[in-house]
């Protein structure tokens, strides 16, 4: 019994060695399909400059961008600049920016026609051969999910993806919007890449202080008695958003809130926390695995989807002192929509780490303030001892965006009167030139480290679990909820915590 103990310690231990090196990088061709759109030009052409600033781009990489419009390498490379000065978190350094454009070669390409992609191949291949470039290939999707299948499907027939180095496809969301398209997808790509070259990429997982959860008991034994679950009342996530649907209506009204954040950003937030504020973490050696949470989510049936469900839609409002209006007036969204920009939930997760503690989850448009945050709640035992001391519960919050910070509520005797008041420890990081999240997702990919990507399972199991409530969305049996854009949702939200008798914070 010692023995296999001190070899899952030394396991454990190679498992934090393993984590903290760096894979080394290696000379490749980068793929952009979408070239022209809106992520590539706020996010990905910034993140790509950012790590080419910072040394983490492979010596040698050939990045070609696609898109179904026609200019020069020249013009392309010009479009590259302007967005790094709109959209980088850094200044731009003239002396290095030439040598960083140098990079970029750009195709006019047609998703839908055999020709565009042997046209690609030769580029890829004339750009191998220039510079020397093994025939390792990273390509990424910022397309229309419809096109997806057709991108995997004719890289495979041209000879694209049949390399003699590596290849590795980044795929952005939505991954289906159903669990059968879910499952479709997955069967088609299959069809073409293994599932170890396939990196759902999903920003949420990419946000610093989300992979710091990672670490952050083992950098901190004072959290692992904090987190003593026996302590804890329930945990809350919320990701609310100031903004409205703006130029995203054709896909939004069609995805909604459940779609578009929840079976995506929110369970993966969920599972992150799950996974490593558990507090047996330690005890066993973190082998609790994402998929193990996904897994032991209690299914909500969709004839009781009301009691743990609340969506709802914004109406006309104020938001940070300016009128805006609701969502049905947006541009592009039906006048009798029913589509949801608000979603909320009481979650239980069956497994031993986390029996008994609730976890609640919301996100919405067009709320009061622009957060995602993760609060721990812990249960109140000087009020158990003595409801006149009128104390308020300990809190433990992480915020993620879009800043970066830990905070503890604590009660402190207050002079004046008998009882407590509630002071606030804030712990900050300054989030000035900190790594945005396509940075860290981009520059994993690149190395072939897929850590923070979701897996199929994951993927399937989240599907699993919200495809009730989208029936339950179908059969009109969740009711839609308006709330006035700038609040902090539909009033009947604030129903889902009586049952701790607590509050959203």
């Amino acid at each position: 019994m010692h023995t296999e103990n001190l070899l899952e310690e030394f396991n454990f231990q190679n498992d934090l060695f393993e984590f903290k090196q760096e894979r080394p990088l290696q000379n490749m061709t980068f793929v952009l399909f979408g070239a022209t759109g809106d992520l590539a030009q706020r996010k990905l052409f910034p993140a790509l400059y950012n790590l080419y600033l910072d040394g983490k781009l492979p010596e040698t990489i050939s990045i070609v961008g696609l898109g179904r419009n026609y200019c020069s390498d020249e013009i392309f490379q010009s479009k590259v600049e302007k967005a790094l000065y709109a959209y980088s978190r850094r200044s731009i350094h003239a002396s290095s920016l030439p040598a960083f454009l140098e990079k970029f070669r750009y195709c006019s390409f047609d998703a839908t026609e055999k020709e565009s992609y042997y046209k690609l191949r030769e580029l890829i291949e004339n750009r191998e051969n220039e510079l020397g470039i093994p025939q390792n290939r990273l390509f990424y999707l910022s397309v229309a999910p419809s096109l997806i299948d057709i991108i995997t499907s004719h890289l495979s027939k041209s000879g694209i993806s049949q390399n003699n180095g590596w290849k590795r496809l980044i795929v952005e969301k939505p991954f289906g919007n159903s669990l059968k398209t879910a499952r479709k997808l997955n069967e088609n790509l299959s069809n073409v890449f293994r599932e170890e070259e396939i990196y759902r990429i999903d920003h949420y997982l990419g946000k610093p202080m989300v992979q710091k959860l990672r670490t952050l008991i083992l950098a901190n034994p004072i959290l692992e008695s904090l987190l003593n679950h026996k302590q804890i009342s329930n945990v809350q996530i919320t990701a609310s958003e100031t903004v409205g649907v703006e130029n995203r209506a054709d896909y939004y009204d069609k995805a909604g809130a459940i779609r578009d954040m929840v079976q995506n950003h929110l369970l993966q937030l969920v599972t992150m926390t799950a996974v490593y504020l558990s507090d047996n973490f330690m005890k066993n050696k973190g082998r609790v695995k994402k998929t193990d949470i996904i897994a032991s989510l209690q299914p909500i049936r969709k004839e009781k989807a009301y009691q743990s469900v609340v969506r709802g839609q914004y109406g006309p409002g104020e938001v940070q002192g300016n009128p805006v209006i609701g969502y049905k007036e947006e541009p592009g969204v039906n006048d009798s929509s029913t589509n949801d920009t608000f979603f909320a939930a009481r979650l239980s997760i069956e497994h031993p780490s986390w029996n008994g503690i609730p976890f609640y989850i919301r996100t919405g448009k067009r709320m009061n303030q622009k957060s995602t945050q993760i609060v721990i709640e812990f249960e109140n035992k000087v009020m158990d001892l003595n409801t006149q001391l009128g104390s308020s519960p300990n809190l433990m919050i992480l915020e993620i965006s879009p800043n970066e910070s830990i905070s503890l509520r604590v009660n402190l005797k207050d002079p004046s009167s008998t009882g407590y008041k509630p002071v606030w420890i804030d712990f900050s990081t300054s989030s000035e030139n900190q790594p945005e999240a396509y940075e860290l997702l981009l520059y994993d990919a690149l190395r072939g480290d897929s850590t923070f990507f979701a897996d199929w399972r994951e993927v399937e199991l989240s599907w699993k679990w919200i495809q009730p409530l989208l029936e339950a969305y179908q059969e009109e049996l969740l009711p839609l909820y308006s709330y006035p854009a700038g609040s902090t949702g539909p009033e009947m939200a604030n129903e889902l915590l009586l049952t701790d008798q607590s509050k959203w914070w």
